[in-house]
């Protein structure tokens, strides 16, 4: 049996698994929920660039100081040690955002996610320099000339500009801000300080100028276990297809023809998506929950006399005619745990005491005997001074009758951020050092009463 053989498709004929991207022009939308989203936008963009420039005690309130391993938070000095305290903060960020996710949807990415903030100022750059949707759209369709050039050359050099002053306030919070500044201007940055500002500086020229939707669809992870969080009480937006359906056009004022719904088919919901999707055809993994399409429905809907809420934040349960549930399981435990977290690092926090000791006994003899009738145990003890400044430390002993301490100096002097190595030796009267007694040493410090350590030991004395 032969096989037929057929001659191969030309190249230009050849599907292609791969379509190029289409660049989407956002319409400019007016309305409440667009006026929220700028204010946000405002809000959390003033607090990213002016914190790096306040100081809290002589230090900047937010500095993550790498070189120097430690972190300067609203006033309190964080060292490697505290580690702990970075883990139970990512833990509340990520039980934060189930929560919200379980309640609201992805209202976390239409208003406060980074690339969302950043990709609304950079639009906004974009029409002031380059104008509306439509004059964006003819602009780019038109040869190039002196207009065409003046207006991109703007939008870029705006765009630079804010990007390269983004990756230089991130930077600020690691390296303190200042004395970037004063480097910049003597033209003596560091070869790192300068790869890692330009870094973010690319990264958010990129991001939020090109790649833009791209982001919140192919790169964020968020997008793709959104809907593991997700059931029938989660608030999400979405269009009404009973009252909506079926679409047409009509004049303001008159009432739909039967069977027409109050749909108009004037597609402005999908020309303000940043996303480009038609929430007409359902809730889509790509909805970022910005409301974009209900402002501009809702305009629409005013126009023609009609009531608002074609498209809505609202329940599947309730467009459905059910009941929606606010207090559920899941959004029980994401509160619960979430309380429980910010609890503990709260009261750790208010508790913290800025000093550690570590008490190591020696072990290569279990004691010696000095003086006739007294042993002694040696330790090495450890003491850390996590305060921003210098301390003078006084060290006690007891749990032993006639327990004595023996140091090197009776006071331990140690620098801030410094750790004291000093060797310790504890003697007491044999008669009251039987066996194995269970002993303290207390350190405080002398210029602040309130920073106090106390850690249990072990003195090994003779066997009766």
């Amino acid at each position: 049996m032969h096989a037929k053989l057929t001659a191969a498709a030309p190249l230009s004929t050849t599907p292609s698994f791969y379509e190029a991207a289409q660049k989407i022009y956002p319409r400019e939308v007016r309305g409440r929920f667009a006026t929220k989203r700028r204010w946000t936008v405002v809000l959390l963009l003033g607090l990213f660039y002016s914190i790096a420039w306040i100081s809290w005690d002589g230090q900047q309130m937010l500095l993550f100081d790498l070189p120097a391993r430690k972190f300067h938070v609203f006033g309190l000095t964080l060292w490697p040690q505290d580690f702990v305290y970075l883990a139970l903060l990512l833990i509340i960020a990520a039980l934060s955002l189930f929560f919200i996710t379980a309640l609201a949807g992805r209202i976390f990415c239409g208003y406060a996610c980074p690339q969302t903030v950043w990709t609304e100022v950079f639009l906004w750059i974009e029409q002031w320099t380059e104008g509306n949707r439509s004059q964006r759209q003819k602009l780019d369709q038109k040869p190039w000339t002196l207009e065409k050039i003046l207006r991109k050359s703007s939008k870029q050099l705006l765009w630079l500009s804010l990007a390269f002053y983004t990756g230089l306030t991130f930077v600020g919070y690691f390296i303190p801000i200042r004395s970037i500044g004063a480097e910049l201007v003597n033209l003596s940055l560091g070869p790192w300080a300068v790869f890692w500002i330009l870094l973010y500086s690319l990264a958010t020229y990129g991001n939020a100028g090109y790649l833009r939707e791209q982001v919140c669809k192919y790169m964020c992870p968020y997008a793709r276990f959104q809907s593991a969080m997700f059931d029938k009480d989660t608030l999400v937006i979405s269009y009404d297809e009973l009252r909506g359906e079926p679409r047409g056009a009509r004049r303001r004022g008159a009432a739909p023809a039967k069977p027409q719904g109050d749909c108009i088919d004037c597609t402005l919901c999908v020309q303000v998506c940043p996303t480009g999707i038609d929430i007409r055809k359902g809730l889509q993994y790509e909805c970022i929950a910005c409301a974009a399409c209900i402002d501009a429905c809702d305009d629409v809907m005013d126009k023609l006399g009609a009531s608002r809420g074609l498209i809505r934040y609202t329940t599947e349960h309730a467009m459905a005619g059910k009941q929606t549930r606010l207090v559920r399981p899941r959004l029980f435990v994401y509160g619960a745990l979430l309380t429980l977290a910010t609890g503990v690092i709260a009261y750790s926090l208010l508790t913290r005491t800025p000093l550690i000791l570590d008490v190591i006994r020696d072990r290569n003899a279990l004691y010696r005997e000095v003086r006739g009738d007294w042993v002694e145990n040696a330790y090495s003890i450890k003491v850390i001074n996590e305060d921003d400044k210098a301390h003078h430390y006084r060290l006690q002993a007891q749990g032993i009758a006639q327990l004595e301490l023996v140091v090197p100096t009776g006071v331990i002097d140690v620098a801030p951020g410094s750790v004291a190595n000093v060797p310790v030796r504890l003697q007491a009267p044999a008669a009251n050092a039987h066996g194995v007694h269970p002993i303290s040493l207390r350190i405080s410090a002398q210029d602040a009463p309130n920073i106090v350590r106390t850690e249990k030991t072990r003195f090994i004395g003779p066997q009766s």
